[in-house]
């Protein structure tokens, strides 16, 4: 429960940022809805934008073996905007966010907004792992509950084994265990 909370709280914040930004930045009028449109855009971002994402790539893949390699790139370019796009889609209708500007005002108004969504989500995949490491410091301190990082000097000492912490630094060099290593290694001599 605790992860889910850091994670939605954290991204909360990032994403009123980002829609300050927006509001800033294009036609569209964010102001207060900011508070309201950040919530929706947490929880799409959150719980329904994988599984969107999980589909679009299932149907780009079918097709995958027929394009060149800046082909692929630019398909994932595209499904990543036509994501940002139906997100963005789905907060200005459940939020209190509106377009305005006119013809052209409303054209940049939908079509910017995803590219900033997209920069957003760029950044916050950088540095999410900080910001939910410090934000869980921050419930653990407000919770009064104990940080992950505390020990108990009470615990037993773990033991030490050279030659299975070697196999574990490979395995996050590469993400590979050592049997899958070998399989490996043994498909190459054949």
């Amino acid at each position: 429960m605790k992860k889910w909370t850091v994670r939605f709280l954290s991204l909360l914040v990032f994403n009123i940022v980002v829609l300050l930004v927006i509001g800033f930045l294009t036609p569209a009028h964010v102001g207060w809805s900011a508070l309201w449109a950040a919530v929706v855009l947490t929880a799409i971002s959150i719980w329904i934008k994988p599984a969107v994402q999980n589909w679009f790539r299932t149907m780009a893949a079918k097709s995958a073996n027929q394009r060149t390699k800046a082909g692929e790139k630019l398909i994932e370019f595209l499904l990543a905007f036509a994501l940002a796009f139906l997100v963005w889609i789905a907060t200005v209708l459940l939020s209190g966010v509106t377009i305005g500007g006119g013809f052209f005002g409303a054209f940049w108004g939908y079509v910017l907004p995803p590219v900033i969504l997209l920069i957003g989500w760029a950044i916050y995949d950088a540095i999410d792992d900080r910001v939910e490491a410090h934000a869980g410091a921050l419930y653990d301190k407000a919770s009064g509950g104990r940080s992950a990082t505390a020990t108990d000097a009470s615990a037993p000492a773990i033991p030490q084994n050279p030659e299975a912490s070697g196999a574990g630094r490979r395995e996050l060099d590469d993400g590979l265990t050592d049997e899958q290593r070998r399989m490996l290694d043994e498909l190459g001599k054949g």
